[in-house]
């Protein structure tokens, strides 16, 4: 037998703030409750859990305002990427989400891993649009540009880029 639980939070794969859900009780007295997640449905918890729920909506628009503001700012920017290969353009090592945020963030724009979606890592030199997810539908596209290595020192700032290669960072 079940028992109705008012969710204060939302719970994944169970419900939104506001959802008045079945559950098994023992989930109910040994989770949700004890972790403030859920409550009984009364009509003085409903009414409260509704203002909270207000709130959470409110804040939730706020930051995917943020969220889209900064989408705006980060679509079309290009970063280069310096790094080892070989003649035929084949990377030693790969460049993965990590090498991309790190390139990023040396040119003022901050991102995080996470919201690099590279379906695979990069293993060629090559100009790539890469597409940022900040939610589900609020993304950017960068252009990502991966240049050889130059060992000349016909430019400065390629040579701290080398540690980006994949195969020597297990080393350090």
């Amino acid at each position: 037998m079940g028992m109705k639980v008012l969710l204060r939070r939302n719970v994944r794969k169970l419900g939104v703030i506001g959802d008045i859900v079945d559950v098994k009780n023992g989930f109910a007295r040994n989770y949700l409750i004890p972790y403030g997640l859920g409550i009984a449905p009364t009509a003085g918890n409903i009414r409260k859990v509704e203002e909270d729920k207000a709130r959470y909506l409110a804040e939730l628009a706020r930051q995917r305002e943020e969220l889209a503001a900064r989408a705006r700012l980060i679509e079309g920017k290009e970063v280069t990427i310096s790094a080892r290969a070989n003649e035929e353009g084949h990377l030693y090592g790969s460049i993965g989400p990590a090498q991309i945020a790190a390139a990023m963030s040396e040119t003022g724009v901050f991102i995080e891993a996470g919201e690099v979606q590279l379906p695979q890592p990069i293993r060629q030199l090559d100009k790539y649009d890469v597409t940022l997810e900040f939610a589900d539908d609020i993304t950017a596209t960068i252009h990502v540009w991966v240049v050889p290595v130059r060992d000349g020192g016909e430019e400065g700032e390629v040579t701290p880029a080398a540690p980006q290669d994949a195969s020597e960072t297990p080393a350090e």
